[in-house]
């Protein structure tokens, strides 16, 4: 189970990514837009490598796997309420691990558990309420996040680099930021650089490469005309999932997207 709580999070995509048999005979898994990393916990690999190009989240993976106890010390060491959440928010930590118990504070106790930072790269969504940073440790979430990580390779990347290493018979499931109209919904995700649309003809190009290799490769993104026919010669499947970012439950609704299926 992911420890973060992340937006735009694939939870709700394993059942269908175990319809289509993805996983199946895979040597190494690969995930280049790491995010709250729902897939990588809900599949069994000997050999992972994951990355972002997000150095805070990727510096709090690393921390969660090597400091686990060190980092849940520091955790329960912080109040829960409103005016300690903007104290600690504002607070510009030195060492990693107290860096990453920061980010995973926030992320539990922010607004809608959004990862958001302004111009100067600092992060600043509200106080969220009544969410607790408990499930961490009571639900033995970090723990079981570093015991699943142990052996894992885990770095700050751009996605290029890692469809290059990647072999035949690897998988490699790439979750982009989404920058385009959305269902008439635009949303933009935790990368403080827009992934611009000259970034998915990149993405499309590097994984078409990778295919020609023997690479299996699975891509989600928008349901968007534009995004459809960059991968014109490619299987998809039209998924879709359940928003739930708006606080009025009236506009909350389902939502499709697009699911391109490379030598799967």
């Amino acid at each position: 189970m992911p420890f973060l709580k992340w937006p735009g999070g694939k939870r709700w995509l394993v059942p269908i990514l175990k319809e289509v048999q993805a996983y199946n005979g895979l040597s190494k898994y690969y995930e280049p837009f790491l995010g709250g990393g729902a897939i990588f916990f809900s599949i069994n690999s000997s050999s992972a490598h994951l990355s972002d190009s997000n150095r805070e989240l990727i510096n709090t993976y690393v921390m969660v796997r090597d400091y686990p106890e060190e980092l849940l010390n520091l955790i329960q060491e912080m109040p829960q309420d409103k005016e300690s959440y903007y104290k600690i928010r504002s607070t510009e930590y030195n060492s990693n691990v107290k860096k990453a118990a920061q980010f995973l504070y926030l992320n539990r106790l922010a607004f809608g558990g959004m990862y958001r930072v302004n111009l100067q790269g600092k992060f600043n969504v509200p106080y969220g309420g009544n969410r607790k940073v408990d499930i961490l440790w009571t639900r033995n979430l970090i723990k079981n996040a570093s015991e699943k990580l142990q052996g894992v390779t885990i770095n700050c990347s751009d996605f290029e680099s890692i469809l290059h290493m990647a072999k035949k018979g690897d998988f490699v499931y790439c979750d982009p930021p989404y920058t385009v109209a959305h269902n008439l919904n635009g949303f933009q995700r935790y990368n403080e650089n827009i992934f611009s649309w000259q970034d998915q003809v990149r993405l499309y190009e590097c994984c078409f490469k990778a295919a020609k290799r023997g690479v299996k490769i699975l891509v989600s993104n928008a349901a968007h005309e534009s995004v459809k026919d960059l991968y014109k010669s490619v299987d998809f499947k039209v998924v879709n999932r359940y928003s739930g970012l708006s606080k009025l439950s009236a506009s909350r609704k389902r939502i499709d997207e697009y699911l391109f299926l490379f030598n799967i």
